[in-house]
């Protein structure tokens, strides 16, 4: 008869006999990560480039991101922007006219409806 080894102990018993680790049971996952600690993907600006200023569509949309978040002005569920504006300017609460003007220059663009 050939001599045989003892059998290997699970991990988990191995590990009884000292302080665990959070490693111990999840896998470690090391993220790549190119020059200057950046995540790969993600562009980092070029040394004295200004930010790109946002285009008359973004800053429309971000002007109407605002107005939906402006709790002064009433609630927003169940009504068009410009329901809730003029529903906003009859109560007095002098809703800005910029907001109307941009809901009026696309009548049928529902990104601004």
């Amino acid at each position: 008869p050939s001599p045989q080894s003892p059998p290997s102990l699970p991990a988990w018993v191995a590990a009884m006999g000292r302080k665990r680790l959070i490693t111990d049971s999840y896998p470690v996952v090391k993220r790549r990560e190119g020059s200057a600690g950046h995540s790969k993907g993600e562009l980092a600006p070029e040394l004295g480039e200004e930010p790109q200023p946002l285009s008359v569509d973004d800053a429309e949309l971000e002007l109407l991101r605002q107005f939906d978040l402006a709790w002064q002005y009433g609630p927003c569920t169940g009504i068009t922007r410009l329901q809730r504006w003029h529903r906003a300017e009859q109560m007095g609460l002098e809703p800005p006219p910029e907001v109307r003007q941009v809901l009026q220059m696309h009548p049928g663009d529902p990104r601004i409806q």
